[in-house]
C-alpha cells in the first residue's frame, strides 16, 4: 500500500505544472485524498482534497483559482494542476490518503491523513 508522487520541477513564474500521485494496493476513489505542501520552516499546508466516491473537491485559501485536483479511477492516480505559478508556491508537495471514509467530506488538515507519498519538490523562480 503506497502513494508515489511525481511531476515536480523548477519552473519560472507564470508557468504551469501537473503533479501526479499514483496509488497502489488500494483504491484512490474509495478514500478522501489530498495534496499538501510544505515550505522550509513552515507547517504542512492543505492545498486541496477530493471526497471519497463522489469527486467533490475542496481547496485551501491559497489554492483557490490556480490549482485543480482531479482523480482518474482507471489509472488509480490523482493529479494537481497548478497554473500561473508564483514564488510562494515553492515547496515540497505531498499526496495523502485518509483511511476514515466519511461520504461527502475530505479534510484539509494534515494530521487527518494516514498514508503519505514521498513528496515532490516544486521550485518557482523569477
Amino acid at each position: 500500500v503506497q502513494l508515489q508522487a511525481s511531476g515536480g520541477g523548477s519552473v519560472q513564474v507564470g508557468g504551469s505544472l501537473r503533479l501526479s500521485c499514483a496509488a497502489s494496493g488500494f483504491s484512490l476513489v474509495s478514500h478522501a485524498v489530498g495534496w499538501f505542501r510544505q515550505a522550509p520552516g513552515e507547517e504542512r499546508e492543505g492545498v486541496s482534497c477530493i471526497t471519497p466516491n463522489d469527486d467533490t473537491t475542496f481547496y485551501g485559501d491559497s489554492a483557490k483559482g490556480r490549482f485543480t485536483i482531479t482523480r482518474d479511477k482507471a489509472k488509480n492516480t490523482m493529479y494537481l494542476q497548478i497554473n500561473n505559478l508564483k514564488p510562494e508556491d515553492t515547496a515540497v508537495y505531498y499526496c495523502a490518503a485518509d483511511w476514515l471514509v466519511i461520504p461527502g467530506t475530505c479534510p484539509l488538515k494534515f494530521y487527518e491523513y494516514d498514508l503519505w507519498g514521498q513528496g515532490t519538490l516544486v521550485t518557482v523562480s523569477s
